[in-house]
């Protein structure tokens, strides 16, 4: 065994100094690949940098997601009914992100459609430019978003940014965005506000029949959660939320 030891140990000297020379002879990898175009100036990336380029905006997408459609909206309404019917974790946060994410996709369907029309298919058709689809595909994003932020939101963030725009076509990207995510929160909120009304009648007349009768110690959250359940199913409550909430999109 020490004589093992002692042997590597001889080699190891050996071995240190020809892995560089073996080294020098392997390829390496490319690591970025740039092309002259035609005229000399433009120049055009390998396949390699435009999948890392893709693979990097990917990791953007929830957030993408969150703040440039109706997810938000969605979400905060359904986490506000949970809250005003009294059930901490029924339905579960799975089940409400699954409903909002398909709502989402519902509501958001003729986006899709065209930025597929637009921007997707001539990619793939090799009609036009990754930069080219990147800014044809924010156009319906970006109508969408127009139509459901308010001007005193989006007047707000362009004070603070100080950018001026004749119309509210000419704003930025990057201006439109926190104005749209502004008023979106704003309407959940307004829209929560109306759901909470129904469900808090019946908490306080709940409470003020049990303060009456002297059961102080009963607490009126037992009692009144079956009621608003049950008047939650009579009125078809979530078809009428979802319904709502679409609506309010304009569909």
């Amino acid at each position: 065994m020490a004589r093992s030891l002692r042997l590597c140990l001889t080699c190891l000297p050996l071995f240190l100094f020809a892995l560089p020379a073996q080294a020098a002879d392997i390829p390496g990898i490319p690591a970025i690949t740039v092309t002259p175009g035609p005229d000399g100036n433009t120049q055009e990336y390998s396949v390699t940098l435009q999948v890392l380029a893709l693979m990097t905006a990917l990791t953007f997408l929830p957030a993408m997601l969150m703040m440039m459609t109706s997810f938000t909206r969605i979400i905060i309404v359904f986490s506000i009914l949970r809250q005003a019917l009294g059930l901490q974790s029924t339905p579960s946060n799975q089940i409400l992100l699954g409903l909002a994410l398909f709502l989402t996709i519902f509501i958001m369907r003729p986006v899709f459609e065209q930025v597929n029309e637009t921007a997707l298919q001539p990619y793939l058709a090799e009609q036009m430019a990754p930069l080219e689809a990147v800014e044809a595909a924010s156009q319906p994003f970006r109508k969408f978003m127009l139509a459901q932020t308010r001007e005193d939101d989006l007047g707000l963030f362009m004070r603070i940014s100080g950018e001026k725009a004749a119309s509210p076509d000419d704003v930025s990207f990057w201006v439109l965005m926190p104005a749209f995510v502004t008023s979106e929160l704003k309407t959940a909120f307004q829209i929560g506000f109306i759901l909470f009304i129904p469900f808090l009648v019946i908490d306080m007349v709940v409470a003020s029949v049990l303060m009456a009768m002297g059961m102080m110690m009963l607490s009126p959250i037992i009692i009144s959660l079956p009621f608003k359940i049950m008047l939650f199913v009579l009125v078809d409550g979530w078809s009428l939320i979802m319904g709502t909430l679409a609506a309010s999109y304009g569909l």
